[in-house]
């Protein structure tokens, strides 16, 4: 949009119209950075006051996590670390109960939801409760992430920032769309992967908004900056420079891919029976956190490396440092405690758990063929990286951005190959099931599109197309009498009469309701012939006209029905096309290309 001067434009003012609206992705971009600076800040000072300080829990970091506040020097204390969520939970579901509902849960699915069918309208609140209530639900011990939480602030931001600037639906989407991307690829340091995170997590197809993704990128890349100035520049996870060199690996890959499909479908079956559960208790909503805080923390208290962030674990499990049995715990005990935490409302994103779990699963399975192959499997940590990406694409159906996701969050290339693979069969086995139920198939499924997409439709189709459905009429001489014209319109069932000349073209046309007041008055008959009655003034269409533009005519002047002439006479009428044929074409070709996909 505003990419380049249409036809027409002059050059200056083609490029004044594309400048301002690349400062209008690059403010997106510096709010959301700031934002996502804001809220990193408050992720680490939550840590150090809650898990830190109260519990003694100091869970450790990613190698790209820079610690801002120095580890206390306190004793690990179970029993606190067992109530901590609850508390968490209680404080995160007040608030968000009583200021913004729709900030409960993973933020995700709300961004979702309002692209497609909002508009791209996002309450300005958002961003403020969102953030406040994540901090609170993931630094007192809740298990979750970051990027669905940040995605909706983001989406909060790039909404704000189209409504204050008062543009148009379809504008207000893509600075949306670049909020969540500016959101995303800076808190993760992955720039690139957030512009087609946004693109690609709108659908469950492998389907990209490709109108978002330069915005999304412009935004991105603005935000990083600002976000690796503060905090410093590198990956979120450092990893060994991990080359894939042995086609026999594809084997225990291809292993890795069903274990993961197989973990993907469970959690996405537990996330959303949890959030089943919850929503059908009959208790006040912001009391439902506290108590699937409270399951948590009872999780927590015999597994605590299942609570909060976890992406340190998941950089242990790069280098090697943690047992089989430690990672088999760490995915199951994850999945658990990130349902309880988000399915009961509590607010935190689901990539990051998703991540930790792939890291988990991938690093299980590198170990076990480690240990029975080691002469093909020769590094295990290869396999965490591969998981990592293969786990969100099977539960978010982002096979593509998921994999640039991880190879700039670990900042490990070498590993495409394999990734591509693994992401690609796990996508397949689960595409039947999603955790974001606001994703729609196709294009073709979104109300955002649907105005869009019946224009594209009918321009693609012609009249020639619809010759079938074009009904064959009686014309009507022009020296017909009007009293002769009443013994013929009782026998017809027409309502539109083309009246032709003395040669049979089509000289005029006129319709049942032209002459329903005067059908039947008396003295007439005999006087009036109907090239009286009859408008020269025709609007026609031909058998090389789309039907869009056919559809257009219908609409000029309200009418139902429209004479078809050959497209080298244009006084040759061939029949009559009505609204609804078109209409009822469209509907079959639509229904058609839904089939096919």
């Amino acid at each position: 949009m505003g990419g380049r001067a249409g036809k027409g434009v002059p050059f200056r003012d083609g490029l004044t119209h594309i400048g301002r609206w690349a400062f209008y992705y690059v403010c997106v971009g510096v709010v959301a950075g700031i934002a996502s600076i804001a809220f990193y800040y408050l992720c680490q000072l939550g840590m150090r006051v809650f898990l830190d300080f109260l519990a003694g829990y100091r869970p450790p970091a990613s190698a790209g996590e820079f610690a801002l506040f120095s580890p206390g020097s306190g004793v690990f204390n179970r029993w606190v670390l067992l109530i901590l969520p609850a508390a968490g939970g209680l404080l995160s579901g007040w608030l968000v109960y009583r200021f913004a509902p729709e900030a409960a849960g993973a933020g995700n699915d709300a961004a979702i939801h309002a692209y497609h069918h909002e508009d791209g309208l996002v309450r300005a609140r958002i961003p403020l409760i969102k953030t406040l209530a994540t901090v609170i639900t993931l630094t007192t011990g809740g298990s979750g992430g970051r990027e669905g939480p940040i995605a909706q602030i983001g989406a909060g931001i790039g909404s704000w920032l189209a409504v204050k600037l008062k543009l148009s639906a379809r504008e207000r989407r893509i600075l949306l769309a670049a909020g969540i991307a500016a959101g995303v690829g800076s808190i993760f340091r992955a720039p690139l992967a957030g512009a087609l995170f946004a693109a690609e997590f709108l659908y469950r197809d492998p389907e990209f908004e490709y109108e978002v993704i330069i915005p999304a990128g412009m935004a991105s890349a603005v935000a990083y900056c600002l976000f690796c100035m503060v905090f410093g520049w590198g990956s979120l996870l450092q990893s060994p420079d991990f080359i894939f060199r042995n086609p026999l690996e594809l084997g225990p890959y291809l292993v890795l891919a069903m274990v993961v499909a197989g973990a993907g479908v469970f959690f996405i079956k537990l996330f959303h029976a949890t959030t089943r559960f919850f929503h059908g208790l009959s208790i006040p909503n912001y009391l439902k956190p506290a108590i699937g805080g409270g399951l948590t923390g009872i999780v927590g208290f015999f597994l605590p490396h299942t609570l909060a962030f976890g992406y340190g674990y998941a950089q242990k499990a790069l280098t090697q440092e943690v047992a089989l049995s430690f990672l088999l715990s760490l995915a199951i005990g994850k999945m658990i405690t990130t349902s309880f935490s988000i399915g009961s409302g509590g607010s935190g994103g689901l990539f990051g758990p998703s991540i930790v779990i792939g890291a988990a699963l991938g690093g299980a399975v590198g170990q076990t063929f480690h240990q029975v192959l080691p002469e093909v499997v020769g590094s295990p940590g290869a396999f965490v990286v591969v998981g990592m990406a293969a786990f969100f694409a099977a539960v978010s159906n982002t096979p593509i951005s998921t994999i640039i996701f991880v190879s700039e969050m670990t900042n490990s290339y070498h590993l495409l190959l394999p990734s591509l693979m693994v992401c690609s069969v796990a996508y397949l086995a689960t595409r039947r099931w999603t955790l974001f139920k606001s994703q729609v198939w196709r294009r073709i499924d979104s109300p955002a599109h649907s105005g869009e997409f019946f224009v594209d439709v009918l321009q693609a189709i012609t009249v020639c197309d619809v010759l079938d459905r074009i009904r064959k009429v009686v014309m009507i001489p022009e020296n017909m009498l009007f009293a002769d014209f009443r013994k013929h319109f009782s026998e017809s069932d027409q309502h539109y009469f083309p009246v032709m000349d003395e040669h049979g073209k089509l000289a005029r046309i006129f319709s049942i309701n032209d002459i329903r007041s005067v059908l039947f008055s008396p003295g007439i008959g005999k006087l009036v012939v109907m090239r009286d009655i009859g408008t020269s003034d025709i609007i026609t269409t031909s058998p090389s006209e789309d039907l869009n533009s056919v559809l257009k005519k219908f609409t000029m002047k309200n009418i139902d029905s429209l004479p078809v002439v050959q497209d080298d006479d244009a006084r040759e009428l061939i029949g009559m096309l009505s609204r609804r044929e078109v209409i009822a074409y469209y509907n079959r070709r639509v229904d058609e290309m839904k089939a096919m996909g």
